[in-house]
């Protein structure tokens, strides 16, 4: 059976968490296996929302086995939290989910080095969340790991770190010192009620494939957030394109890579949006929160724009992307015309690919090529027969660029709101 990859192919929040809940129904095993609680997946099961931000999103499904793997950064109290709500939900984590040892755990002085560095000059707009600062350790060869929190020497270890961390923070940001012991005493609890799921994860999931079980791992963030590849420095800390997911996981390849997108283009937080909508074009649309572009994590309204094909097209490649996903087509039926960015023009000149600094992506006008509104409800739509003909142009002209099929499209936030693209006429 098949090793399965969904990354996000924009600047996340492209829907990823519907894709993986309605994948997981036929997969054994579930990973996440980069990023941290700065993610956010939000499910729709009938009238209940499920969001997710460390917890693999297939735990909904009984069968499933969920594993956090080496590549995640973790913040125990937000693990713990989400852990005793599906709990009080009724759905079972002992036996079916497993931290690896390797994974690296955020403590109090990331949180605070992250925020005070978004105070001052080349803040980026990240989520505070410490996972930059918990990367960074990692790097440095500095941090702890949830298996360095049940060794003998982590009192040694974290008094160490919170000593030097302490002096950054205080002669550095002029901020107030943290106390050692009330870090030490908390994150001891910690370790002690996550014991029960920490598991050698990696050698687990060596097993499963040598069983040739069906594994589907979820990536986090998008891949223009990617470290290396994204519009940096307007990114997150970790690799989020499938090859490293993939090394997150200690699993060398996938068989299949699925990309998934919006019909249209958000970002949160700062950094470059060539298709970002003009103030006039912002109102063609209902408010953030009718249209379900707050953030799950951050709360925050997201930055809205056309579909940027430019875009799709790199990030497609970067990820060796098999298939694609469009989700939230239904967003766009009431609009009177639909912008697609096909080229961009910069200093004067057209061009068809990415610029590889951040300040010339800031500065590129879009090129767009236009197609009519469909002007009618997509959401009840279960074959692409059923879709208005402009709707089929939308998506043959994404899968004519990008040179990828498309075998999903989502009309709607439940799980049934789904139009699988091999029933195409």
């Amino acid at each position: 059976m098949p090793i399965n990859i969904v990354v996000g192919l924009q600047w996340g929040d492209e829907g990823k968490g519907k894709i993986i809940d309605i994948l997981a129904e036929k997969s054994a095993l579930i990973v996440r296996s980069q990023g941290g609680n700065n993610a956010g997946h939000t499910i729709k099961v009938k009238e209940e929302e499920f969001k997710f931000h460390l917890v693999p999103s297939g735990i909904l499904y009984p069968h499933t086995r969920c594993y956090i793997a080496a590549g995640v950064v973790m913040d125990p109290a937000s693990l713990l939290k989400e852990i005793d709500f599906l709990n009080n939900k009724g759905i079972i984590t002992k036996g079916r989910l497993f931290i690896s040892p390797r994974a690296h755990v955020i403590f109090p002085y990331h949180f605070a080095l992250d925020a005070a560095a978004e105070e001052g000059f080349g803040a980026i707009g990240t989520t505070k969340k410490g996972i930059g600062p918990a990367y960074s350790d990692k790097a440095l060869r500095v941090g702890i790991t949830l298996g360095d929190m049940l060794s003998p020497s982590f009192k040694e270890h974290l008094f160490h770190n919170v000593t030097l961390k302490n002096r950054i923070l205080k002669d550095i940001y002029n901020k107030t010192e943290l106390s050692f012991e009330m870090i030490y005493e908390e994150y001891k609890k910690y370790a002690e009620n996550l014991r029960p799921y920490i598991n050698d994860v990696e050698r687990e999931l060596a097993i499963a494939i040598e069983k040739k079980e069906e594994i589907l791992i979820e990536g986090a963030q998008g891949a223009l957030l990617d470290i290396n590849f994204g519009t940096y420095p307007f990114v997150t800390s970790s690799n989020t394109i499938a090859a490293g997911v993939c090394a997150g996981a200690g699993i060398g390849k996938a068989d299949c890579v699925l990309g998934v997108f919006k019909a249209y283009s958000t970002r949160v937080g700062n950094g470059p949006f060539p298709t970002e909508f003009s103030e006039k074009e912002r109102k063609l649309f209902p408010d953030n929160v009718t249209l379900r572009e707050v953030g799950t994590t951050t709360g925050r309204p997201r930055r809205l724009g056309w579909l940027d094909l430019v875009l799709l097209k790199y990030t497609a490649r970067l990820n060796g992307v098999t298939s694609l996903a469009m989700m939230k087509l239904d967003i766009l039926d009431q609009a009177e015309e639909v912008k697609i960015c096909v080229k961009y023009k910069l200093d004067g000149k057209e061009i068809d690919y990415v610029p590889f600094l951040a300040e010339d992506l800031q500065k590129v006008e879009p090129v767009y090529e236009t197609i009519q509104g469909w002007n009618t409800s997509t959401k009840e739509a279960r074959l692409i027969s059923q879709l208005p003909e402009k709707a089929k142009v939308f998506l043959h002209k994404v899968e004519a660029v990008c040179n990828v099929p498309l075998q999903i499209v989502s009309v709607g936030a439940e799980r049934d709101r789904i139009i699988w693209m091999k029933h195409a006429e």
